[in-house]
């Protein structure tokens, strides 16, 4: 049986996602645990993928994507991130309430629409979590990061990215002050003084899901 288009693109979208801040590479067995599958179901996906020319994969070996896979993926993940924006500038949403909205819409949406929520939203780099949002043709512009769990004590940088995760735990960031574009300085294996402000501890967690200048 054929796969829905959207079901390729939540695979193509949740391979890039992994090495979008990480270089370990994906795995069938990583992409099942991710996406909440059998590994069995994956393992079967990965084949029509590849034969589609959409990713390359060897038995047992890592599984990236090919030229025409990246360019689908970041097609759906711009759509995905412009929405957000749209969500949060226009709308009000806060920045832990537009994920599951924009998973919705990022399949509903025109390419009439997109252009518009772009045009009238300045043309966006980035999305309210962080995330670049990738131009028409797929590139991606990303300065130089270190994830805050592995900034070395000291280290001062500029948040760039929170991961969209977990809700609460955006709401627990936001609460602490630690919002994309603000600097923090790593004081600690769970504490950081924000802006030159205190140390402050940080919720369970978090040093792994924020993303700060290297």
């Amino acid at each position: 049986m054929p796969a829905s288009p959207s079901t390729i693109d939540d695979y193509l979208k949740t391979i890039y996602h992994h090495t979008e801040w990480q270089t370990q590479p994906v795995t069938p067995s990583i992409l099942a645990s991710e996406l909440g599958l059998a590994p069995s179901s994956v393992t079967e996906m990965v084949k029509k993928l590849a034969a589609q020319g959409l990713v390359s994969h060897r038995p047992y070996g890592p599984i990236s994507l090919t030229d025409a896979g990246t360019l689908r993926a970041t097609s759906v993940i711009r759509r995905h991130r412009l929405i957000e924006t749209w969500l949060v500038r226009e709308f009000g949403y806060a920045w832990d309430e537009v994920h599951d909205e924009a998973e919705v819409l990022e399949h509903t949406i025109s390419d009439r629409l997109l252009a518009g929520i772009d045009a009238r939203l300045g043309h966006p780099r980035f999305d309210p979590h962080g995330d670049a949002i990738p131009a028409p043709d797929g590139t991606v512009e990303r300065e130089p990061f270190v994830l805050l769990a592995e900034a070395a004590l000291g280290h001062t940088g500029r948040v760039l990215r929170v991961s969209d995760r977990d809700p609460s735990l955006l709401r627990a960031l936001e609460e602490a002050g630690i919002d994309v574009g603000h600097t923090v300085t790593a004081t600690g294996r769970d504490a950081v003084q924000v802006d030159g402000g205190p140390t402050i501890e940080l919720p369970a967690a978090a040093a792994s899901a924020v993303w700060i200048s290297a």
